[in-house]
């Protein structure tokens, strides 16, 4: 259980190993050593607590994205945030230097209208797209395969178009292409908004890590298995923090549009849509 308690301590406040030390009355070599235990045993259960929807859940899933802004069809919401690193040193530090300039990973999730993480990517350095890290994800390959039939991932205008990732219109010229860009933005919000919960439950992701890269990939996992216990155990979401609201909307500026090809799926989406007015 102490061991459970500094491990948790250290995801709340980032703060250096000596301090949680000096906190439990221990050496920081012992701490490092019981956070990388720790942390390898939460994110171990991560096929556990954290799944893309089966079979069986999907017009469960299908039915509360609808509920937020009548898109039909919707499995999950994609997106990538940033978790803030000190540079790895080596020749390929500078892949992990993001373009806002700072160190990082990239991480990539995939989540539900709960907010609780179905798939996610933090093997990435800051460097690299968003679209490439889509283009090389096991989730990308379950989609490809037909797994979720007519089931659509929505994504912002940084990620390509096809059949089943839609992303809103560049340029809306229609009262149906706004309705539908309007109900995409506020369905898609719910990884935006599941970052923000995440990132306040465990500051630790906000803050940055001064770790080695295979054990913040461990706490960045870790995290995403305790949040989605947490949606389970139907803990409270913590306090909003200005400063964190801020840098998610930083993270999300700049992002350069992907013009994809015309969606059949997208162009079915707005038909819907047109009846609707």
């Amino acid at each position: 259980m102490q061991q459970l308690l500094i491990c948790l301590r250290f995801y709340a406040t980032g703060s250096f190993y000596i301090t949680i030390g000096d906190f439990s009355s221990l050496h920081k070599s012992t701490v490092c050593r019981i956070i990388t235990r720790v942390t390898k045993a939460i994110a171990s259960l991560r096929s556990q607590f954290i799944n893309l929807p089966s079979n069986g859940e999907i017009l469960k899933i299908q039915e509360e994205f609808y509920n937020i802004a009548r898109f039909p069809r919707v499995v999950s919401a994609l997106d990538c945030t940033h978790v803030r690193i000190i540079s790895p040193g080596g020749s390929t530090a500078e892949n992990f230097r993001n373009r806002k300039g700072y160190f990082s990973i990239n991480v990539q999730a995939m989540c539900s209208a709960k907010l609780k993480f179905q798939n996610i990517v933090a093997r990435w350095p800051g460097c690299t797209h968003d679209t490439m890290i889509f283009l090389n994800s096991a989730a990308k390959y379950t989609f490809d395969n037909g797994t979720f039939g007519n089931g659509l991932i929505l994504a912002d205008s940084g990620y390509f178009l096809n059949n089943y990732l839609i992303t809103p219109y560049i340029n809306t010229r229609t009262p149906a292409e706004r309705l539908f860009n309007e109900a995409h933005i506020r369905t898609r919000n719910v990884i935006e908004r599941c970052f923000g919960v995440w990132k306040r439950r465990f500051p630790v992701l906000g803050i940055g890590m001064r770790c080695r890269i295979p054990l913040v990939q461990d706490i960045i996992v870790a995290a995403a298995v305790l949040h989605n216990i947490a949606i389970d155990m139907k803990e409270d979401k913590p306090p909003e923090d200005p400063e964190l609201s801020t840098q998610l909307e930083e993270e999300t500026e700049n992002m350069e549009p992907v013009i994809g090809d015309s969606s059949e799926a997208r162009n079915v989406i707005l038909e819907y849509f047109e009846s609707l007015i």
